[in-house]
C-alpha cells in the first residue's frame, strides 16, 4: 500500500543526508523499513534518526550493511539494554557506536554518559551521539576521550 506523501512531514530534516527510506501505512501509523534488521519498525522520531544514520553509514561512509546492527544487545550490569547502532568489521570487531535520540532532544552530558555506560563492555574505538540535527564524535588517544572532527569511513579501520 503506498505511503501518503505527508507520512513524514511531522519529521524536521536532518542534519544528514536525505535517505531514501522504504515506508509503508499499518493502521493509524507509519513503518519504516530497516536498513539494517530489514523489517518493517514503527516510525517514531528516534527511528527517523537511526535510519538517516544507517542510511549515511552505507551510503557515504562505506559501511556494508552486514557489518551494521540496529538495536545492538548488551548487558550492563547483568542487565540488558540495546545500543541503537553497532558497525562492526568482518572479524567482527565494533568499530563505531551510535546513540540516538530523536530531534526535540538536547544532546547533554547524560546522553554521552550512556554511550559510556554502553562501551565498559565493547571497547569501541568511535563513539557517537546524535539527535540528528547535532552530532559528536569521539575517539580514543592514550586512554582518553577526544572529539573527532569526523565520523572515520568504514576504510578507515
Amino acid at each position: 500500500m503506498p505511503v501518503p506523501t505527508d507520512s513524514t512531514s511531522s519529521f524536521p530534516k536532518l542534519a544528514l543526508p536525505a535517505a531514501d527510506l522504504k515506508l509503508r501505512t499499518r493502521g493509524s501509523h507509519t513503518e519504516v523499513q530497516c536498513l539494517s534488521r530489514g523489517n518493517y519498525v514503527r516510525l517514531e522520531p528516534e527511528e527517523w534518526v537511526r535510519q538517516h544514520w544507517l542510511s549515511y553509514l552505507h551510503h557515504q561512509l562505506g559501511y556494508p550493511i552486514g557489518v551494521m546492527a540496529a538495536e545492538y544487545p548488551l548487558l550492563l550490569n547483568g542487565m540488558k539494554r540495546r545500543a541503537d547502532i553497532v558497525c562492526h568489521d568482518h572479524n567482527g570487531t565494533p568499530l563505531v557506536m551510535i546513540e540516538c535520540k530523536r530531534p526535540a532532544i538536547k544532546l547533554n552530558q547524560a546522553a554521552l554518559d550512556q554511550v559510556l555506560r554502553y562501551n565498559i563492555s565493547l571497547q569501541i574505538p568511535c563513539l557517537i551521539v546524535s539527535n540528528g540535527m547535532k552530532h559528536h564524535a569521539y575517539g580514543w588517544k592514550n586512554d582518553q576521550l577526544e572529539p573527532l572532527d569526523h565520523v572515520p569511513p568504514y576504510s578507515a579501520f
